[in-house]
């Protein structure tokens, strides 16, 4: 296991610095999967702090105030430092010498849309690979040549990571938690959010991936078979398990029986059924077949998840 990766059991701490005229969807996209994956697993796995440069309030670029929890100078540091300046980032170029302070206290820094501008800025990705949103690239490649300039969604070159947009800031926060917890739980993330994970490349790919598991999440007592799930989706079984491959590195079959777990998972927590009623509930005709998934998905046996 790569020796950036976040922590499977102690909770990882997060900063996420944020700029005057930040974006909304870039801070929903950082931090929503994260609280998801709370959410999922019943406790606290990541915590995260939203910080400005100064500890005063930021205003994104669609008008709303963000009042932060502090200043990034006093922040005491942590696992991994979310950097999201979006518009205004060419004004930003005297507060590299701030983020090389409050850098050297996280283990892992992370540009998200434009803050790998401020990064390199700050020559913190000397020698790294890094991508920056498609409008900046080719100024980035030519202002930063130490960089290792990359046209991609998103760049994962050890503790040093970077995305292109709001959007693929979604896919690469995934990729960070399911390096730490697995793809069970991103793909739990990405049916809750009827998202594929991260799409392939075209609009096509990430919607048929998008249907088929929107079909396995109404289809969970009673599965259907994967060539059913693919006609949902609208395309071939064969077509289904390539765009599954590159999006999720699983198959649909073993993407649905996770879908179908981590609804039982969440009704035994409930606690309101018994763990037969849940089995059946989860497309389970055989309760021994479904304790010993449970207990091969998580770990436990389904009473010890309640």
């Amino acid at each position: 296991m790569p020796d950036w990766i976040l922590s499977r059991s102690a909770p990882a701490t997060i900063g996420v610095v944020i700029y005057d005229r930040f974006s909304n969807l870039c801070l929903a996209n950082a931090v929503e999967p994260l609280r998801a994956a709370n959410d999922l697993l019943g406790r606290e796995a990541y915590v995260w702090h939203v910080l400005t440069p100064d500890g005063q309030s930021v205003v994104s670029s669609s008008g709303l105030p963000v009042a932060p929890s502090g200043a990034l100078g006093a922040a005491p540091g942590g696992d991994m430092l979310l950097v999201m300046p979006s518009y205004g980032h060419l004004a930003l170029a005297s507060t590299s010498a701030r983020l090389r302070t409050a850098a050297a206290r996280y283990r892992v820094l992370c540009g998200l849309d434009s803050g790998s501008w401020l990064l390199a800025a700050a020559g913190l990705l000397d020698g790294r690979a890094a991508t920056i949103h498609f409008e900046l690239f080719d100024a980035f490649a030519e202002r930063f040549p130490a960089v290792v300039a990359r046209r991609e969604r998103w760049v994962d070159d050890g503790d040093r990571l970077s995305s292109g947009g709001a959007a693929t800031t979604y896919e690469l926060m995934l990729h960070v938690i399911g390096q730490a917890h697995g793809t069970a739980l991103t793909t739990e993330i990405a049916a809750l959010f009827l998202q594929g994970e991260p799409p392939a490349p075209g609009a096509r790919a990430g919607r048929l991936v998008t249907r088929a598991l929107a079909a396995m999440e109404a289809h969970v007592e009673t599965p259907l078979s994967i060539a059913e799930i693919a006609a949902k989706a609208g395309c071939r079984q064969r077509e289904l398990e390539a765009r599954f491959a590159h999006a999720l590195g699983t198959s649909p079959r073993t993407a649905y029986a996770r879908v179908r777990l981590g609804a039982a998972r969440r009704l035994l927590r409930d606690g309101a059924l018994p763990v037969a009623e849940v089995a059946v509930r989860c497309g389970y005709s055989d309760a021994s077949a479904f304790a010993r998934a449970v207990r091969r998905e998580f770990g436990a046996p389904p009473r010890a998840l309640r």
